[in-house]
């Protein structure tokens, strides 16, 4: 298996090692969920694979693993939304990827610290703000693995299903050719709006459809004549998260 940024020397072991494959039927569809060996780090990835996905304009989704979001259904956030429309999205298409990113939990931070910033949210702190104030990086997810999947694969371009345009450039930059951003929105929950909006505005993500939950909520607000003292914020949505 080659190395992304040119041919190995034989020195380094592959970014990702391809261990397995086999079909595995899920509720959105028969896919081929290949198995690979992390080799920067102790972590296993898992690529679901729909239909014939090699050459040129593969769907694909680069999901990074959110135990809370994907397995509890938590509402703070929306990744547990984007996996499920990621997934259906690719069995409408007929082909594409959806490569699961474990050693993402919280942006790279890991479950505990995620957990920790989760509750400095629950204090004030926006979700940027959270995971400084650990000293962690607001953002410390690596894209290099993705992109030697899909190397492996056969994938030569994407039509990438992502929000945020940091991973477009780090696919770019490991030798990925994105063809298409296609957006992947979720209806905003009362709980999440104040988490979607620290990604717009902090992160950089595309959300157009989040200025509608915003102004739905501040009109909720107003009907509602405002929240008690100590138990929401301005605007009317729940305190951060």
């Amino acid at each position: 298996m080659r190395e992304i940024d040119g041919a190995s020397d034989g020195s380094r072991p592959p970014v990702a090692e391809r261990v397995v494959d086999l079909r595995l039927a899920t509720a959105y569809g028969d896919f081929l969920a290949v198995g690979y060996r992390d080799g920067n780090g102790t972590d296993e990835q898992m690529a679901l694979v729909y239909g014939d996905v090699t050459g040129e304009g593969a769907l694909v989704r680069l999901h990074s693993e959110c135990l809370t979001g994907d397995s509890f259904g938590s509402r703070h956030c929306d990744c547990g939304g984007q996996l499920s429309a990621g997934l259906s999205a690719i069995v409408r298409e007929g082909r594409g990827v959806l490569v699961y990113l474990r050693g993402h939990e919280g942006r790279g931070i890991g479950l505990l610290a995620k957990l920790q910033a989760m509750k400095l949210q629950a204090d004030g702190l926006d979700t940027v703000e959270a995971n400084l104030a650990l000293g962690l990086p607001a953002d410390a997810r690596d894209y290099q693995v993705a992109a030697e999947i899909l190397h492996d694969l056969g994938v030569r371009s994407v039509r990438l299903m992502s929000n945020n345009p940091l991973k477009r450039e780090a696919l770019q930059r490991h030798g990925v050719k994105v063809t298409e951003e296609v957006p992947l929105l979720i209806t905003p929950q009362e709980e999440n709006i104040f988490y979607l909006r620290t990604k717009r505005e902090r992160l950089g993500h595309h959300l157009p459809h989040l200025e509608d939950a915003e102004t739905d909520a501040r009109a909720g607000a107003e009907t509602d004549g405002g929240t008690d003292a100590g138990t929401g914020s301005a605007d009317g949505t729940e305190p951060p998260r």
